[in-house]
């Protein structure tokens, strides 16, 4: 195994939910990019391979969606990643770079997104005013705990 297999196996293992949805787009975003760069050198097979590739991954992202749970976020992208998978094979039958070029900015942009979530997410999940208070005290958001008379966990 080398090392770069090795540490992407590392990170998923160690991943939550939200940082395995952001290595999918990451990765996605790598094989489109890699496709192009094979389509400019007249690399046919290893275009090919990263289409593949990458309409592999937007199928695990559209198989992970929840649609009771996500609303309208999750049918809106229910119906976006089937554009994206077409859009791709049809720069890969057409070795056409636009579509691809197309691709790789709509992945760009909800990779920006998930990350924004991710962020805001690691903040929430630090935040916590609970975490560090005795029992019998209510956080403030200045930081100075409250005590609560005869009340106790």
């Amino acid at each position: 195994m080398s090392w770069k297999n090795a540490y992407l196996e590392s990170r998923i293992l160690s991943a939550s939910p939200i940082d395995l949805v952001n290595i999918l787009y990451e990765h996605a975003i790598l094989e489109v990019r890699e496709a192009r760069r094979n389509l400019a050198a007249g690399e046919v097979a290893a275009r090919s391979r990263n289409i593949a590739k990458a309409i592999a991954i937007i199928g695990e992202l559209q198989s992970s969606l929840d649609l009771r749970a996500g609303g309208e976020i999750a049918a809106n992208l229910a119906r976006l990643y089937p554009y994206l998978r077409e859009r791709l094979t049809s720069g890969n039958v057409q070795q056409s770079d636009s579509p691809l070029a197309e691709v790789t900015q709509l992945l760009e942009t909800l990779a920006d997104a998930w990350r924004a979530i991710n962020t805001v997410s690691n903040e929430i999940s630090t935040s916590n005013p609970w975490s560090n208070t005795p029992a019998g005290q209510l956080p403030f958001t200045d930081g100075a705990p409250s005590t609560t008379a005869g009340w106790s966990l």
